[in-house]
């Protein structure tokens, strides 16, 4: 009986000496708990401490870039010095040369060194809606005669993709990246305003970011915006003037072919927008810029005569009779582009010296055609047709 009792009470001594065991491992384990407990807390904390640390930084560098904008002041008088006295000057002097100048006449350098800034120029955007809004203009005047110093038909993999970047930053204006997201409420004072272009208030600004889309755009609702854009802007006597002064008829015209059907109407409109007669009498500072802007010496009869003259100047050239002879050889377009073709024809018919332009692309026979088709809503194509015979000194039988 006492070997069996010892026995029992060494059985009943396991159980207690196990309990005592886990009641240990319990402890410890609790006590580890408290401790990685512990080591979070203060880890949240350091993180919440460090959070204020890097806007704090961050406004830092927004008051830096702030400082440092003002190397833009002398940067953008060079912009506005090489694209007046240079870049202007060059695309003035081969449209007065002739429009077939073939490309390998360009002076090299110029060439060059457009498709070596462009990429750069682009990649500053980005730090734009910290720049002062002023000296937008004369970033977006370089760029634009920048690009028309560039064969954008002929263009490598990495100007494609420049030109394709440029059109949609400029249609949807330039966010500052990375910090502007992650700044809080407490930090909403340093925020900088994104800068807009295409949309800008300013006409002058966003006349030339219409530009610069119609010139590098490749996406056909890219291109009706800035179209319907450009329309709004020329019923006013300023965006007439903007558009002399920037010599858009041939931005238009690379836009005046069959296989951009979509974009004809709207294109058309755009000249016969400079082609409509205006009432209104220009202020004496507009046709000082019209002066400037066509480089000759106009009389200051009206808004008509001012804008008209200088436009149709502008028109009266080979590469223009050339792609109206090339549309009015399609027969299946709508009456309202014949319609409009016909009505910019019949002014460049008033200038004499057109005559010969008629006759060299064929177009009075083309003229003469279409008043042989009968439509039941030709008649606007009819009456322009036969302004145009008459002016040419063509008897209509």
């Amino acid at each position: 009986m006492q070997i069996q009792l010892s026995n029992v009470n060494k059985m009943k001594k396991i159980p207690k000496d196990r309990a005592g065991r886990l009641q240990v491992r319990l402890e410890d384990l609790q006590q580890k708990h408290e401790i990685l407990m512990a080591r979070k807390s203060k880890d949240t904390e350091v993180v919440q401490e460090r959070v204020p640390v890097k806007e704090e930084k961050q406004t830092e560098a927004s008051k830096s870039l702030l400082s440092n904008s003002k190397v833009y002041d002398p940067l953008t008088i060079l912009m506005d010095w090489i694209s007046d006295q240079h870049l202007r000057k060059i695309e003035i002097q081969e449209e007065r040369e002739g429009s077939e100048k073939p490309q390998c006449a360009k002076e090299n350098y110029t060439l060059d060194n457009c498709m070596k800034l462009l990429p750069m120029v682009t990649g500053q955007f980005q730090w734009m809606p910290f720049v002062d809004p002023k000296l937008h203009m004369s970033v977006i005047q370089f760029i634009y005669w920048s690009l028309r110093q560039i064969d954008t038909g002929s263009q490598d993999a990495s100007m494609t993709a420049t030109m394709e970047r440029l059109a949609e930053v400029i249609l949807k204006g330039a966010v500052q990246k990375g910090s502007m997201q992650k700044w809080t409420k407490k930090s909403t004072r340093s925020k900088p305003n994104p800068a807009h272009f295409f949309k800008s208030s300013s006409m002058p600004l966003r006349f030339l970011s219409t530009l610069v889309v119609l010139r590098t755009a490749k996406r056909m609702n890219y291109l009706t915006q800035a179209f319907r854009s450009l329309c709004v802007d020329l019923k006013t006597d300023e965006g007439k003037i903007l558009f002399l002064q920037y010599r858009c008829v041939p931005i238009i015209l690379s836009h005046l072919t069959i296989s951009k059907k979509c974009l004809l109407f709207i294109a058309l409109n755009a000249l016969v927008e400079m082609a409509m007669n205006n009432d209104k009498s220009p202020a004496v500072d507009d046709e000082n810029q019209l002066n400037s802007a066509n480089g000759s010496n106009l009389a200051s009869d009206c808004s008509f005569t001012v804008y008209l003259k200088i436009f149709l100047e502008d028109c009266s050239n080979e590469r223009f009779f050339h792609t109206f002879a090339a549309l009015l050889q399609n027969r299946e377009l709508d009456i309202s582009i014949l319609e409009r073709i016909c009505f910019i024809l019949q002014k460049l018919s008033e200038i004499k010296s057109n005559k010969n332009m008629f006759e060299l692309f064929a177009l009075r026979q083309m003229i003469e055609g279409l008043l042989r088709i009968e439509h039941p809503q030709q008649f606007r194509v009819t009456i322009s047709a036969e302004a145009i015979l008459h002016n040419l000194g063509v008897a209509n039988d």
